[in-house]
Formats: C-alpha cells, structure tokens, sequence
C-alpha cells in the first residue's frame, strides 16, 4: 500500500474515532458543547456580519468559483491530470459530507447555549470539508516551491471559515474536525491516483523538481507571520478583555487551539507529502 493509501486509511480511522467521540463520550460532548458555547460567546454585532461573510467563502457558489480557478491554474501550469484531479475530490468530499449528515443525524445540542443553530443532521460540517478540500486542492495544484506557501494560506482560509461557523452556532467543534478530515481522505485518495497513474503512463512533460523545505523557510514563515496578523492585532488592541475571556472559558480556548492546529498540521503534512513531486 502507497503512504498516499496508508494515510487516507489513517484518515478513515481518525474520522470514526472522532464519530464515537463525539455522539457517545460524555467528556467529549461536554468538550464540545464547552467549546461551541466559547465561541457563540464571542459573537457580536460587529463580529457576526464578518463571520457570516467568512463562513459564506465555503458556500456551493464559492466553492465553484475557487474550484474553477484552481483547475485553470492546474491547466495553464501543463498539469491535466491535477485539473482533473480537482473536481473530483472537492465533488467526492462535499457529496460525501451531504450523505453522512442526514444518515448521522443527532440533535446533540443542550438548552443551555444561546443562539445556536444546529442542526440536527450538523455532522460533518459541509463548510468546513468545503474550506478544507479547496485549502488541500490549492496546495496540490501550486509549484513545489509554493506549496508551504499555499498550505498557511489555505489553513488560514480553513480556520477562518470554521470560526465563522462556530460563532454563528451553526456547528460543533467535532462538525468541524470531521469536514477537515473528509477532505484529507477525498485529497489522499487523488493523491494515490495521480501517482499511480504517473508510474503506468509516465506524462510527457518533465516532473518539477521538488525544492528543499529549508529555502521555503522564508515564505513559509512570511505567510504564517500575515496569517497571525489579524488575531495579534485583536489582543494588543484588548488585552485584559481577551485574557479575561480566555480565563472564563478555558474549553473555548483548548478548542480554537485544537481545530487551528489541526488545519495546520493537515495542509502541512499534505504539502510535505508531495515534495517529491
């Protein structure tokens, strides 16, 4: 079995320990109602129009658009079969995510959080495999010397959009996660693919080599450092309210840590997967 598989099986299991976690641990659902109500916490009306409008960047509309625009990159970089390769996952993951939240549907949330909006067919999150599956797509489709470039970006564009969600009450944490790692599997099992077909029907045109992680140091960190840019100016502008905040809700803060890790690791792994390529 290619790593590609081996990882995307990785991704399999992970997804069903985060399934039992979240509908049949009592810690975890605390964890998880804890961390929603951080969040919803945070909303106000300065903060809800732009969370609205972040979390809509993962909507089919958006998603279309990005997606598009990812293929004719792909195209104009003499790439076809990541063009291809695209489509099919972002259509794969967000079909797949639409079919397991009715089959998985659990009305999960308590009376005790205000302003929510969950659904009861909530897992996994459609927005968040949305963001997730175009983050990973964007990385596939950059040059190798780009793509730790692409991978900050595109865990910022997967952050935003997830706390988006979780302020407005439309998801659990755990919806989140399990949309993150729905468009891993979907991104894997291209990945397979497009290898596999590489080593049977060589293209013609030369493979890119791939540039060493130590001369991307330097986009790398400059992405990272824009990235962080936003949050840093929210707590030198408030600090006391921020730390206070933070205090009150030790769940909220563990949580937004966790999913903001998370989309990190998972388009960093990712994009170092395909150095090689």
């Amino acid at each position: 079995m290619t790593p590609a598989l081996l990882a995307a099986a990785g991704s399999v299991l992970a997804l069903l320990a985060v399934w039992g976690a979240a509908f049949d641990s009592a810690t975890a659902r605390w964890l998880d109602t804890a961390g929603l109500r951080g969040f919803v916490g945070l909303a106000r009306p300065a903060v809800e129009p732009i969370a609205g409008r972040v979390a809509h960047l993962a909507d089919p509309l958006e998603l279309a658009l990005i997606g598009g625009a990812l293929v004719l990159v792909a195209l104009a970089r003499g790439r076809p079969r990541v063009a291809l390769a695209v489509p099919a996952v972002l259509v794969s993951a967000n079909a797949t995510t639409q079919i397991l939240k009715p089959l998985l549907a659990d009305p999960r949330v308590c009376a005790c959080i205000e302003h929510t909006h969950v659904a009861a067919a909530s897992w996994p999150s459609g927005h968040a495999t949305a963001a997730m599956s175009l983050a990973l797509c964007a990385v596939l489709v950059a040059p190798a010397r780009l793509r730790p470039t692409a991978a900050v970006a595109g865990a910022a564009f997967a952050i935003g959009v997830s706390f988006g969600l979780l302020i407005l009450g439309w998801h659990f944490p755990s919806d989140v996660l399990a949309g993150y790692l729905v468009a891993a599997l979907f991104t894997l099992l291209a990945v397979a693919a497009l290898r596999g077909a590489a080593a049977r029907w060589p293209e013609r045109t030369g493979r890119e080599a791939a540039a060493r992680w130590g001369a991307l140091a330097g986009p790398t960190v400059a992405a990272t450092v824009l990235a962080a840019i936003p949050a840093a100016a929210v707590v030198l502008a408030r600090p006391h309210d921020v730390a206070g905040y933070a205090a009150g809700h030790t769940a909220f803060v563990f949580v937004a840590g966790a999913l903001a890790v998370t989309a990190v690791a998972v388009a960093g792994a990712f994009a170092a997967s395909l150095t090689r390529r």
